[in-house]
């Protein structure tokens, strides 16, 4: 219910679970300009160039190769379009990147990585950050919203 009624939402899941959950909040929302498709993010079906803006939120590291993931949301937002990504990325204080380092192989059992960073995440991409800020009441995850430089299109920071 948070976007927008004039945008079109599509939104994808490999989980048959996940994806019954969100059917059943567009059902109980009526969000009519929602649509959901069983697809994996590593290699989506979508045409390049598909979307204005691609978000991607708890998902960077809790996926088998986020490189993949990575490329396939460069690869469907269009040149200047936004990549949205919300999620935790490894801390840039020492004490507590110490700390994620040393419990990331427990995470990993549980499908999510601690000590993944962001400037890993972009690194030899076509991604510029055009905003960072901490989110949630520990200040641990991030909202990234990124400019999609492929083919090098211009930035628009506004």
């Amino acid at each position: 219910p948070l976007y927008p009624r004039h945008c079109r939402v599509v939104g994808i899941d490999l989980s048959a679970g996940m994806l019954e959950k969100a059917r059943e909040r567009v059902r109980v929302h009526g969000l009519d300009h929602v649509e959901l498709s069983r697809m994996d993010a590593g290699q989506m079906e979508f045409a390049d160039d598909s979307f204005d803006t691609v978000m991607a939120a708890y998902v960077v590291t809790a996926v088998p190769d986020y490189r993949k993931v990575v490329t396939e949301m460069i690869r469907v937002c269009r040149p200047g379009g936004r990549i949205i990504m919300l999620n935790h990325f490894s801390n840039g204080n020492k004490l507590i990147a110490a700390v994620e380092k040393v419990i990331s192989p427990l995470c990993k059992h549980i499908g999510f990585r601690t000590d993944l960073s962001l400037s890993t995440v972009l690194e030899g991409t076509s991604l510029l950050v055009a905003r960072k800020e901490k989110v949630n009441p520990l200040r641990f995850w991030h909202l990234v919203e990124c400019v999609n430089k492929k083919n090098g299109s211009a930035p628009s920071l506004n």
